[in-house]
């Protein structure tokens, strides 16, 4: 154990407040204990009081501030926050400490379990029916039954296995963290003569961090902070952003689908269905027509057709441009496809977590910090006159944001450009890799010039968004 370690001018423990937030046990102790206690307040109270009008503390807490303003900001900033801090990993601890400490069934030890139930579970049903866990009740109902399936697993097996398989939103913060800019690690100098292997010791994860930065990878850690607090060794780093990404490390394919399922659903989808969906001629896009189409055929009232079939049209462009472009780089690169899949995918994290900030920041403005901070003032009943949102959509300054879509796709270009040269080819070869690979990247930027194009050449849908109620006129006219 190192008691005494000088620090680089880039250790985030080195700095003085920074070092108090990301180190301190008793303040992440308090912060985790008083996170963990407001989760289980928000679920309570979404049973007391169900109704939507009754009641925005609640669904405000989940969907506004833990996701996705929270979650999407550390991701692409410091990593792995969100589960550092989460209730599930701070209870689950003591529970996987004091449980059965089984060995996970080899078949449950799959990361495509909890990006199944994600894309499933969550953004499926979503876009069937848009309105399912919006109301306090549903929300409740969900968090209730993760947290108690969570702590089974906790109980029932070893070195917190359901973090690393189960939890849906551990698949994801494990791949999309790879971006930020904050890398925990060792001092080689240090660790070269310890035969004590206290940081080892005290991880809950049963990882090593003196080992994360030899494998350019952090594994399952989630930030805990808990091998800080057992040696001095142990480093937070700022780095250069996304890194370990230039690095050729070990490939994980749960982080891969990841990605790509995460990319699909959330981007891609809703580039078609949200953004695109508020442009005048809207009716013209395949989607569109598709989803009125089934809403004619089918009829079934509540279902958001429009948003089914933007959610099928983006699932066949995403991995429809993606296999057709590794086989391209295989081809020209000589080597396996899998190999090809499993090493250039990883280009397309930017897509999501970098593109996602646009729409995180802008949605802030106009309705994450009303709908916090309203919802705060009703949950605890607090004397304080509600707040307004800090824009409208009428906004010009608003589209300031937007650049944050361009910084993804270079930043996205950068990395595939890094990973393509990991192989031993021609400069012809990796050129053809590159181009082919970079189907999605391309794809993504085009649906962001064509959102700039069609708002200004046709404008903007009288009262906005709102293809699900189209769908319901269409079903009432038949």
């Amino acid at each position: 154990m190192v008691k005494n370690q000088k620090r680089d001018k880039n250790d985030l423990f080195n700095m003085p407040i920074l070092g108090f937030l990301f180190k301190n046990k008793n303040f992440l102790f308090v912060l985790k204990l008083a996170v963990s206690a407001l989760f289980i307040y928000a679920i309570v109270y979404g049973f007391m009081y169900p109704a939507k009008e009754e009641n925005i503390f609640t669904t405000a807490l989940f969907w506004s501030l833990f996701w996705p303003l929270f979650m999407v900001v550390t991701l692409s900033t410091f990593g792995r926050l969100f589960c550092g801090i989460c209730p599930h990993g701070f209870i689950g601890k003591y529970l996987n400490k004091y449980g059965l400490k089984r060995k996970m069934p080899k078949f449950l030890q799959n990361p495509l379990i909890g990006v199944s139930i994600l894309i499933l579970g969550f953004w499926t049903v979503y876009y069937i029916y848009p309105g399912a866990y919006k109301t306090p009740i549903a929300t409740s109902i969900v968090f209730l039954v993760m947290s108690i399936v969570a702590f089974i697993f906790f109980y029932l097996y070893e070195d917190m296995a359901y973090c690393k398989s189960i939890c849906p939103i551990g698949s994801v913060t494990r791949v999309f963290s790879k971006i930020s800019f904050a890398w925990l690690g060792t001092y080689k100098e240090s660790c070269q003569s310890c035969t004590s292997f206290d940081c080892a010791k005290a991880c809950p994860y049963n990882l090593k961090p003196f080992t994360f930065d030899k494998k350019s990878s952090m594994e399952d850690c989630t930030l805990c902070m808990d091998c800080t607090d057992a040696c001095e060794s142990v480093s937070f780093k700022i780095k250069k952003p996304s890194f370990s990404l230039f690095e050729n490390f070990k490939i994980h394919k749960g982080e891969v689908w990841a990605i790509l399922f995460i990319t699909m659903a959330i981007t891609i989808t809703m580039s078609m269905h949200h953004a695109l969906g508020r442009v005048a001629i809207s009716d013209q896009f395949i989607w569109v027509k598709t989803g009125k189409y089934l809403a004619q055929l089918v009829g079934i009232p509540g279902v958001d057709y429009v948003g089914i079939s933007a959610f099928f049209y983006a699932g066949l462009s995403t991995f429809g441009l993606v296999f057709i472009g590794m086989t391209i780089a295989s081809k020209a690169l000589n080597i396996e496809f899998k190999k090809a899949f499993y090493t250039l995918s990883y280009a397309f994290v930017p897509i999501f977590i970098i593109g996602g900030l646009s729409h995180t920041y802008e949605f802030f403005f106009l309705h994450h910090y009303s709908n916090i901070a309203n919802g705060f003032i009703q949950g605890f009943g607090l004397e304080i006159e509600k707040v307004a949102p800090l824009a409208t959509k009428q906004d010009s300054w608003l589209r300031i944001f937007s650049f944050l879509n361009y910084i993804a796709v270079i930043w996205a270009f950068v990395i595939l450009f890094k990973r393509v040269n990991f192989f031993n080819a021609s400069k012809t070869a990796k050129t053809i890799a590159f181009l082919g690979a970079s189907g999605l990247i391309v794809f993504y930027l085009s649906l962001n010039i064509y959102k700039v194009y069609a708002f200004k050449t046709y404008g903007a849908k009288q009262g906005g968004h709102s293809q699900h109620m189209v769908v319901k006129k269409t079903i009432k006219e038949r």
